[in-house]
């Protein structure tokens, strides 16, 4: 499978995952977000030589310098580098058809999509204690929306969300209960992001995972995903 280029996946990030405000600033983009995580509370754009209209924007906005830096901007990670910007979240980006995913059906009763989540899938999600109730509003703002909600032995086991961007559909915020692990879970709620992507018209299934989740790493390949790209977050040391 061939990738796609850093500024469209950031595109389609976008899309699937919307900040609650996008504030354009020259050749800059800011997303702010207070409390939903950095995806949605980063900077976008490649201007190595123009960080300080960034820095201030962020500042003036109450919000600490994030810079996301995709592959392929090395030059404006090495000037963040020299100003002190640690390096957070290192993810890579899989896909993959929706093809392979979707040749047979899902067995009975192991996941369903549902849309607005019901309150057992907030309930797996403020268990997992990642996705917030603000992370959760997040998932209002995509303009196609879907819940999946995966089951175990007849019981609510893991919990994920889908949206649609283009050709492509994002799955995020999977959330598997501990008890229930090492059962496919993880695999269902992939298998069935595929089939709502379908149904949806696109062509194609992604994710964002972080490097060192080696578990996730393992299910996603199974299934037959690739890395395709892939960012980290340059964060400032402080706010000042």
């Amino acid at each position: 499978m061939t990738g796609t280029d850093p500024y469209d996946w950031q595109r389609i990030i976008d899309i699937c995952w919307p900040a609650e405000r996008m504030l354009p600033v020259g050749p800059w983009t800011l997303r702010i977000t207070p409390g939903a995580g950095g995806r949605v509370n980063s900077i976008s754009g490649d201007a190595p030589d123009d960080l300080s209209l960034a820095e201030d924007t962020a500042r003036a906005q109450d919000q600490r310098p994030s810079f996301i830096i995709h592959q392929g901007q090395d030059t404006l990670d090495d000037a963040l580098n020299a100003r002190g910007y640690v390096i957070e979240d290192a993810v890579n980006i899989w896909a993959m058809d929706v093809g392979p995913l979707t040749q047979m059906p899902l067995p009975h009763a192991t996941a369903f999509t549902i849309w607005p989540p019901l309150q057992i899938m907030r309930d797996i999600w403020a268990e997992g204690g990642h996705v917030t109730p603000v992370r959760q509003a997040v998932m209002t703002r995509a303009a196609q929306p879907g819940g999946i909600l995966a089951r175990v032995d007849d019981r609510a086991a893991g919990v994920g969300f889908v949206a649609a961007g283009d050709d492509t559909a994002m799955l995020s915020a999977i959330h598997v209960l501990a008890r229930h692990r090492r059962k496919g879970v993880a695999g269902n709620i992939l298998r069935a992001a595929a089939h709502w992507a379908r149904d949806r018209g696109c062509t194609r299934i992604a994710l964002v995972a972080e490097r060192a989740n080696l578990p996730a790493t393992a299910t996603y390949a199974g299934h037959g995903m690739e890395i395709v790209a892939g960012y980290h977050y340059r964060r400032a040391p402080e706010l000042s």
